[in-house]
């Protein structure tokens, strides 16, 4: 495991510059964070795909962070709030779990800042880490806060940890056990999940776990409406919300870049209205972005729907 520093990572963020007045873009305003830098938007990246590897997935997510920050380079900057860079944690190694661990705490001290952080994976492995950081922040002030997992993703990845290593496939099953270690609620919604991506195992648990789910089919235009008041009343009953999404929710003709392109998908017309109820929500405390593979990607498709999903996570309500 390394660590890419801030100020090391700076220089990459490069792109076209723009002679008319008020036309910032994100490259002009990203600074590396310091101690005791005001309130913003806090990047942080975790270049791993150790955890899709293990899950027999297609490597090549390691590389998902950097693709990101291209991509997001030259989106225009449409709020007054920082911007910070604050590094990659590198799983190079293999040691998944010290990398975890690492990320956690960086998005503790983030938190700990007043900054929102969000996460640039990297494969799904990367939501025990995000989750853990954000528990970790919240402990200190709260005995049982009310955390509210919401997952775009065709996946439930509720693997058990007990009959494999920790993956890509196994983090939220991974946070229900810590959850009933600390007797905390586990409140957990998945969006997109697919009938031809879980074994009727993975359904029994997510059912045995209270999971709030919607499928694939059931996530069209037409159903927006009771989407939204579903989505609503999970995060009535929520203080703080983790928002994680895994790319292979969309369809394979506007992800491509992913380890398990999906057949079907959810589109992104029904998805971003989701998203923003979220953002609007006042309750997203932390969100992150898993799955990106730059080395399957045609045209940058994907890294440009994900650099486009963050943007949008970053307007003020609307």
């Amino acid at each position: 495991m390394k660590i890419n520093t801030a100020e090391a990572l700076i220089q990459n963020w490069t792109g076209r510059t723009d002679p008319e007045t008020d036309s910032w873009r994100w490259h002009q305003k990203i600074q590396p964070v310091q101690a005791g830098s005001p309130a913003g938007v806090a990047l942080i990246g975790f270049a791993c795909d150790t955890g899709v590897q293990r899950n027999h997935g297609r490597p090549g997510a390691i590389h998902g962070p950097q693709a990101l920050r291209k991509q997001l380079a030259n989106l225009p900057w449409l709020q007054t709030a920082p911007l910070y860079e604050c590094g990659d944690i590198v799983c190079d190694d293999g040691d998944l779990e010290t990398a975890q661990q690492q990320l956690a705490s960086h998005i503790a001290a983030q938190l700990q800042a007043g900054h929102q952080p969000i996460v640039l994976g990297g494969g799904h492995e990367i939501a025990f880490a995000s989750w853990s950081g954000l528990a970790q922040h919240l402990a200190a002030a709260e005995s049982q806060p009310r955390i509210g997992i919401i997952n775009f993703d065709a996946h439930f990845d509720l693997r058990d940890p007990q009959c494999q290593a920790a993956s890509s496939g196994t983090p939220f099953a991974q946070i229900a056990e810590v959850c009933a270690h600390k007797h905390w609620m586990f409140h957990y919604a998945c969006f997109g999940v697919s009938r031809m991506s879980n074994t009727p195992a993975l359904f029994n648990r997510a059912d045995a776990l209270g999971v709030c789910y919607a499928e694939d089919l059931q996530m069209t235009v037409p159903q927006l409406n009771l989407l939204q008041q579903r989505l609503d009343h999970f995060m009535q009953a929520c203080d703080h919300l983790y928002l994680t999404i895994d790319l292979d929710v969309f369809p394979a003709s506007q992800a491509p870049g992913v380890s398990a392109p999906a057949a079907r998908g959810v589109s992104l017309e029904v998805i971003e209205p989701l998203l923003i109820q979220i953002r609007n929500s006042g309750k997203l405390r932390l969100m992150d972005l898993a799955e990106l593979n730059p080395e399957l990607d045609i045209d940058a498709h994907t890294a440009r729907l994900a650099a486009r999903l963050i943007h949008q996570m970053t307007l003020t309500q609307q």
